[in-house]
């Protein structure tokens, strides 16, 4: 296809999927609230564990919720890791124990504490003048792993974005919280759309790859990069409002090699 066709199809995709809860996406679950603290925190906690199958990964977070009674920052700024991780002791997702999943509570608590919110964190970090969010991702990643202690295990639920993998979840996690339509909740407003890169998945790097989004066979943070750059060419505002449509037609089969 042409990059005219390209951007058609890419058009009829977003509008295909672009509707409220037209999937069991865990986004959903964001929209259940109301108070900006309790959806910044809830939203990175479910994108950390945004990988397994979505029945597992709404299934998990509800269960953290019922745990928290919804109130998700209260519950966060008030843990205590020694007292309060016993409310964990069957709280396994795949490869994460309940430790991780107290840890990275603790984690975010500490952030709180030191910035009141993990947005201030990333402002700490982003600046206008930078081509996209990737240093402030580096130094926001690097932050959170080593505040209060440097632990192996956190860095699968918070990868370290300057390895270079494709951070797939902590991009999705900046995609929900930077734009705003009926599908993200944008609750932060000092960053940029247009600075966002594409979380890349193996549905969304499947697709990409056969509408010839982009060339790279690696799926790593150059492949998103590159990816990023060519759906600035049809939307350089909004580059990643295709994401949650590409997504969810390679999970439906919708394009076949």
């Amino acid at each position: 296809m042409s990059d005219k066709e390209l951007k058609k199809y890419l058009d009829s995709l977003y509008s295909k999927y672009h509707k409220k809860f037209s999937s069991k996406d865990p986004v959903w679950i964001l929209h259940e609230f109301y108070d900006k603290k309790d959806i910044e925190i809830i939203g990175f906690i479910t994108s950390c564990y945004t990988y397994g199958k979505v029945e597992s990964i709404n299934a998990f977070i509800r269960k953290l919720l019922n745990i928290t009674g919804n109130k998700v920052h209260e519950f966060t700024s008030n843990y205590n890791e020694h007292k309060d991780k016993k409310y964990f002791e069957d709280m396994y997702y795949r490869f994460n124990s309940p430790e991780d999943l107290s840890l990275l509570i603790s984690k975010i608590r500490n952030v709180i504490i030191e910035y009141s919110s993990l947005e201030d964190l990333f402002l700490k970090y982003y600046s206008e003048s930078h081509e996209n969010i990737l240093p402030a991702l580096h130094a926001f990643t690097k932050e959170l792993n080593e505040k209060k202690g440097n632990e192996e295990s956190l860095k699968y639920l918070v990868p370290l974005a300057e390895n270079g993998s494709a951070c797939k979840r902590l991009n999705l996690y900046l995609r929900w919280m930077v734009r705003n339509d009926y599908i993200d909740v944008g609750i932060w407003k000092n960053v940029s759309v247009s600075k966002l890169l594409i979380p890349v998945d193996t549905h969304v790097y499947k697709v990409s790859k056969i509408l010839g989004l982009a060339e790279r066979n690696t799926c790593d943070m150059k492949f998103v990069i590159e990816l990023t750059n060519k759906l600035k060419t049809f939307n350089a505002e909004d580059p990643v409002r295709y994401d949650f449509a590409i997504c969810h037609a390679g999970m439906e089969g919708f394009l076949k090699s």
